[in-house]
């Protein structure tokens, strides 16, 4: 049954005056789309959205031509519903069979198992130095990713470190008299991504994060426990954290008591409520760093004597790169072909991941233009495709800084359906309610489980008003219609400012129930 905010009973005339006033809202270019469903403009008349703004596009991808559409050509907030031109600008510029290879050299010859030199791993801007890999060629996720608080995984996440440590004592080294040394060099290191805050590298361990997994006391009053994952020299944890009733606030208060930029001492104090586990998780701020610590500890514990390369001294990429041969290989991490990478970054919404890509691309490409970013190279794949431009602003890959309009999104999908590797991007978008940041939207209607699509939230705090605003909730993906039709759509609602301690919540179940809706209804 589809879910509905419940109002009071309008008239038949009161809603026909309610869908007229949503469709008048629309500029004079837009009075010739095609009308939504009655259903669909009650959910846009909803009291709740009285000062928002809609737009949305379904679009037959047979005929090439909207089914219905209002405010098709005007700009939106997208939020993450951009990760879809990210991830698919990735696919088709890299391919979707394209593997990451992350290897690690030495700088001198090995004399007795003892590397006379330095080990170098070289950063690819591989996403998933980490637990994810599974035996079926998938690589694993949890509906909330732990970069928003959710639970980390099962599996180790240095399980690629490990694998390359063991690798290098598997060739019979036994020590290296230099250092360990990351070369991040592939593109800046530093850089905050707009959603989460994690720091952006090409050396991406554990999506450069710690988590801090907090299991309360079976009891109010008692010790909870926190435990950091992966546990590592580059951070101690202190922690008294106490259990409160069941249904209280969280408050939890965390410090960094350190100077020492590669030793760092976390304080946690503060209380958390009886029931599930929580993961505040904290951001690595230095990758490069934390790489050469965490794998200096793993070649150790495989035998091979070795130390992170010291503080004091800078990392020369220039001077390291003539021993970046086959000849000096010690060890290498290839990843799973990058569709696979598309069911993390796009049904968690994993935002370093999608903000990373078009730093990727930018190095990765051929031209070696300098001053050439991966929005050039966004927008010369979509202008060879056709795409209008006008219709489409990107300053960022996760969606922090972008606008759309819903043709746009909704010709973008087009052109992915065109591609060989069309099945597996729509598998790969979340499922409605059934999985990722769709798995608790519309979870008993008609639609659950046959429409395919990304998300999107961009919001704020209103300190006039005490409360927050989203100014931007978005869904862009793809459904079969019971008659066979293929549909790609997108929807925007824009600035909800409801009374409601979750707008953005509200307007989620909202953009569901649309995509129900026009599941149902389209013929």
């Amino acid at each position: 049954m589809i879910q509905h905010t419940f109002l009071s009973k309008p008239t038949v005339l009161a809603w026909t005056f309610v869908f007229a006033v949503a469709l008048s809202a629309a500029p004079a270019a837009s009075e010739a789309q095609p009308n939504p469903p009655r259903r669909i403009a009650e959910v846009m008349a909803r009291p709740e959205f009285a000062h928002a703004s809609w737009g949305m596009e379904f679009y037959d991808l047979q005929s090439g031509q909207p089914v219905f559409a209002v405010n098709s050509e005007k700009l939106f907030v997208p939020g993450s519903t951009t990760k879809v031109v990210t991830m698919a600008t990735a696919l088709e510029v890299l391919g979707p069979d394209y593997r990451f290879r992350t290897r690690m050299y030495r700088t001198g010859p090995i004399v007795a198992g003892v590397v006379q030199g330095d080990v170098v791993l070289v950063a690819s801007g591989d996403p998933n130095l980490s637990g994810r890999a599974r035996a079926d060629g998938q690589y694993a996720f949890i509906d909330q990713d732990h970069s928003y608080g959710g639970q980390p995984l099962a599996d180790d996440p240095l399980t690629v470190i490990k694998a390359l440590a063991a690798q290098t004592a598997a060739r019979g080294i036994r020590g290296v008299t230099g250092q360990v040394i990351v070369d991040a060099s592939l593109f800046a290191e530093g850089a905050r991504e707009l959603g989460t805050r994690v720091t952006m590298s090409p050396l991406v361990i554990n999506d450069n994060v710690i988590d801090l997994v907090v299991t309360p006391g079976e009891s109010a009053g008692a010790l909870a426990t926190v435990t950091a994952s992966p546990q590592t020299p580059y951070l101690t944890v202190q922690a008294r954290v106490t259990t409160g009733d069941s249904g209280s606030a969280s408050a939890l208060r965390m410090v960094e008591d350190s100077t020492n930029r590669d030793h760092r001492v976390l304080v946690i104090t503060g209380t958390v409520p009886r029931g599930a586990r929580s993961n505040p998780r904290w951001v690595v701020a230095v990758p490069s760093r934390f790489g050469e610590i965490v794998l200096a500890e793993a070649l150790r514990a495989a035998g091979v004597a070795a130390i992170p390369r010291l503080a004091a001294r800078p990392v020369d990429a220039a001077t390291l790169r003539p021993a970046y041969t086959d000849s000096l290989l010690v060890a290498e991490h290839v990843s799973l072909p990058l569709l696979a990478e598309a069911r993390v970054l796009l049904k968690t919404s994993q935002n370093l991941h999608a903000s990373n890509l078009p730093l990727t691309l930018a190095a990765l490409d051929a031209s070696r233009e300098p001053s050439r970013t991966g929005f050039d190279i966004a927008r010369e794949l979509m202008i060879r495709n056709g795409l209008d431009l006008e219709g489409a602003v990107q300053g960022d890959g996760a969606g922090g800084d972008a606008y759309f309009s819903p043709a746009f999104m909704t010709r973008f999908l087009a052109m992915v359906w065109k591609r060989p590797y069309a099945a597996g991007f729509k598998a790969a978008l979340p499922t409605l309610g059934v999985d990722g940041t769709l798995a608790a939207i519309q979870k008993g209607s008609p639609a659950a489980g046959k429409v395919f699509a990304k998300t999107g939230t961009f919001g704020s705090y209103d300190p006039l008003n005490r409360r927050s605003i989203t100014h931007g909730k978005g869904l862009a993906g793809y459904f079969t219609t019971k008659s066979g039709r293929e549909i790609a759509f997108a929807v925007y609602v824009n600035n909800v400012a409801a009374k409601v301690p979750d707008p953005a919540a509200l307007a989620g179940q909202a953009l569901g129930e649309i995509a129900s809706i026009a599941w149902e209804t389209i013929r």
